[in-house]
């Protein structure tokens, strides 16, 4: 049986030019317009290259007379889904077109809770595999073995979904593949299951002033509030004629399935024997626009609990899946609601996502019952809400509140934290249950201080997010509503926003089981250590590891919190699904709850300690430890000079780098900006010379 299911989106088109085509323009338009035509290609192809006029893509290499383009190959990712437990193979290949020895130095998002645990560099036949180390030591060895002339790389992580990879002592002419594995759980929502692959970044707002030394060499400075922005800005081209993928799902779902689609992407999908094969149907996909796969159990084999298990060492690792209660037997929530939307209007959200994001809101507000209090925050480099304090959801408010939204417009910085603080300062009443939702891409280079803000203001506050655009900062939406004791949705294209915004207030709606309590047997070290409220048709996964196997057979008691009622239900124990990977997604999960005590003020060494023995352990990468791989010959020429630079990442699907990297609150690549004034200026003088000389020989 072979089916296909190809909801996506449509490709871009070169849509404002051919708007503008049939407008007539002023001699002096069309002349200008001509002068750019004859110029650009020549300031385009000039040598040396300008990382940031790039518009071919691909991997820069600084040479001894300056910037060569390398050309990207390809990027190949190939996923295997088990139950929940997913391995991804991700590979990029590259090549030196340059006359030197090269270094390469890319930055690349992966899932915020992936686990990163193997890595291998292929040069020919050649297969150096990584081994994980401590990130001091493991910086140390790819310095030397780069010094020493041998083939080298280092991954590293620099937030739990960006990740940097070098590679040392490419030769010219040669080419490279870095293969990079990791372990991430499905997501389950309303009788759905999906993961996402990103695919690209959006540029992150960087805040605080410059500091005078670099980390990196991406396009911000490093600042006081991100000290490592060099590290996390990457180069961003607009176009390219590089960013290629090809995607390969095989999917085990372990049940039947009803439904098996991309979001996003058109794909070709073959089922043999209940599993099922999906790959993309063009060969030309760009790096642009997340991926995501969702499949859906036939309605009879809908798991209302599930559990996972592996033995590492004789310890047993365990994945278990907490249900809510089921839609339909919860009665809907009648307390009248405050709900406070933070909207983000910054440059990054300009174009698609600003649409995305307004008629978001706009569907939110139309969800909002009398009785029911609100209020709209816009924010980008200031903060503006709509009303000094929340209001009447009257219909004289609501039309004035869809007016302000239908006149929002994107422009400017990324200064979240005056918009959280504002929305989450006001007291939360006895007559009103407080929700906030906030409606933005994440893109900000801040995440640890907008954490913290969310610690120490929530109270009993919910803080509900969501992701708009083909590539937000997905771990800054899910880390704050995991805070925030909320949910987080991601909108990644215009046809998806009436669904969602729907699933989300269902939600809302619906009574949440709170003060989440479960009767683990002796020896059980679980995280999350405190439970997340459930909420209807969204489960929580729990990541355990025991110092014994459970009794298979026996179920494990969960106890909760119901408006009026007391909720319990029961897990059973089962080997049906034993998993490779659990227990490096339980390493995975532990490292995350240590960085949040972290961040909340424990001892900073202990913390490193108990960060490092864990991802020792279990092989991944961390803050604190990182994966290189070095070859034992040397390979460079002493003496031979070594270049370097990074990656550029394409833009994100229905992103201007115009409106991002234009504005003077966001970080910009200010040289470059300064040369394209220039030339636009001589062009508008030789303009006004030309018009000037034809007048007078009429006269």
């Amino acid at each position: 049986m072979q089916t296909s299911n190809k909801p996506w989106h449509p490709p871009v088109g070169h849509l404002d030019t051919a708007r503008h085509l049939g407008k007539k323009h002023s001699p002096w338009t069309v002349t200008a317009a001509l002068w750019l035509l004859v110029l650009m290609p020549l300031l385009s192809n000039a040598e040396p290259v300008n990382p940031n006029e790039m518009k071919a893509g691909g991997l820069l290499l600084k040479m001894q007379d300056g910037y060569h383009a390398a050309t990207t190959l390809n990027t190949d990712v190939d996923i295997t889904v088990n139950g929940l437990v997913m391995r991804v193979k991700v590979r990029q290949q590259f090549r030196n077109t340059g006359t030197e020895w090269a270094e390469g130095i890319y930055v690349f998002p992966l899932p915020d809770e992936a686990a990163v645990d193997h890595m291998r560099l292929k040069v020919g036949e050649r297969i150096i595999e990584g081994e994980i180390q401590e990130k001091e030591k493991a910086r140390k060895a790819y310095e030397k073995a780069k010094a020493e002339g041998k083939k080298t790389t280092l991954v590293e992580q620099q937030r739990a979904n960006l990740f940097t990879t070098a590679v040392a002592n490419i030769a010219p002419g040669e080419a490279v593949t870095v293969e990079i594995e990791y372990l991430e759980e499905a997501r389950y929502d309303a009788g759905t299951f999906s993961f996402r692959f990103p695919m690209t970044l959006t540029p992150r707002y960087m805040p605080g002033s410059p500091l005078a030394d670099r980390k990196g060499s991406g396009w911000s400075a490093d600042t006081t509030e991100v000290i490592d922005a060099s590290l996390i800005s990457p180069p961003m081209v607009q176009r390219s004629n590089e960013h290629r993928v090809s995607l390969d799902v095989f999917v085990n779902a372990g049940v039947p399935l009803d439904i098996i689609a991309s979001r996003y992407h058109p794909v070709s999908i073959r089922e043999e024997a209940g599993r099922y094969s999906v790959s993309l149907d063009d060969p030309d996909t760009r790096l642009d626009h997340d991926f995501e796969l969702v499949w859906r159990p036939l309605a009879d084999s809908k798991p209302r609990a599930m559990s996972f298990s592996e033995i590492i060492d004789g310890e047993s690792y365990y994945l278990l899946m907490l249900v809510p209660p089921v839609e339909g037997r919860v009665a809907p929530l009648r307390m009248p609601r405050e709900t406070i939307f933070i909207i983000d209007t910054s440059g990054s959200m300009h174009g698609t996502s600003i649409n995305q994001a307004k008629n978001a809101l706009g569907r939110a507000l139309q969800r909002l019952l009398p009785g029911d209090r609100f209020n709209i925050i816009e924010f980008n480099s200031v903060m503006r809400p709509l009303f000094n304090d929340s209001v009447d959801a009257s219909t004289a408010n609501l039309s004035h509140a869809q007016t302000f939204v239908a006149r929002l417009q994107a422009n400017g910085g990324t200064e979240m934290k005056p918009a959280l603080k504002f929305a989450l300062s006001s007291p939360v009443t006895e007559t009103h249950l407080k929700q906030v939702i906030f409606i933005t891409d994440g893109s900000v280079g801040n995440e640890d201080a907008l954490y913290r803000v969310i610690e120490q203001q929530l109270g009993a506050t919910r803080l509900f997010t969501v992701g708009i655009g083909s590539a937000p900062n997905s771990w800054f939406m899910r880390k704050s509503a995991e805070l925030g004791r909320g949910t987080f949705t991601i909108i990644s294209a215009m046809h998806e926003v009436g669904e969602k915004m729907d699933r989300l207030f269902a939600k809302l709606e619906a009574p949440q089981v709170t003060d989440i309590q479960i009767d683990w047997p002796a020896g059980v070290d679980a995280y999350p250590s405190r439970v997340p409220d459930l909420y209807l048709g969204e489960p929580v996964s729990v990541r355990v590891r025991a110092d014994a196997p459970f009794p298979m057979g026996e179920s494990i008691n969960i106890a909760g919190n119901m408006p009026g009622e007391r909720w319990t239900t029961e897990i059973p124990v089962t080997d049906d699904h034993s998993a490779f990977g659990v227990g490096a997604l339980w390493a995975r999960a532990r490292i995350a709850e240590l960085s949040d005590a972290a961040r909340r003020g424990a001892n900073p060494d202990e913390i490193r300690a108990s960060i490092v023995e864990t991802a020792m352990t279990h092989h991944i990468v961390s803050k604190y430890t990182s994966l290189v791989a070095v070859d034992k010959t040397p390979v460079r020429p002493a003496g031979a000079p070594l270049s370097k630079d990074q990656v550029p990442n394409l833009m994100p699907h229905g992103q201007s780098a115009n409106a991002i990297f234009g504005f003077p609150a966001t970080a910009t690549p200010a040289a470059a900006l300064r040369l394209q004034a220039a030339v636009f200026l001589l062009l508008a003088a030789l303009t006004f010379l030309i018009q000037r000389r034809r007048r007078a020989s009429l006269a």
